[in-house]
C-alpha cells in the first residue's frame, strides 16, 4: 500500500482575502485544490477553506479565501486537501 498523505504547508503572506503558501519542495498543490486552515475568532477555532490559483515559484501557491481572513497570522498550518 503506498502512503497517500498530502504535505502540509504554512502561510507566508497574507493580502486581504489572498494568501500564500509555502510547500515542501515537491509536494506543491495543484491549481483549483483546495487548502483548509483553522484561524480562531471570538474564542472560537473556524475552518477556512481557500482554493489555489496560481503556483507563484520557490515551493509557493497563491490561494483565494472563500471566507474573510481576520484573524489569520503568518506561520499558520495550511493542510492540501488534495481535492
Amino acid at each position: 500500500m503506498t502512503d497517500t498523505a498530502l504535505a502540509d504547508g504554512q502561510i507566508v503572506g497574507i493580502a486581504g482575502p489572498v494568501i500564500d503558501a509555502e510547500f515542501p519542495q515537491g509536494e506543491l498543490p495543484e491549481i483549483n485544490t483546495a487548502l483548509e486552515f483553522d484561524v480562531e475568532v471570538d474564542g472560537n477555532s473556524v475552518t477556512i477553506v481557500a482554493e489555489v490559483a496560481q503556483q507563484i515559484g520557490e515551493s509557493r501557491v497563491r490561494a483565494i479565501a472563500m471566507k474573510p481572513t481576520d484573524g489569520l497570522t503568518r506561520g499558520t498550518a495550511v493542510r492540501n486537501t488534495g481535492a
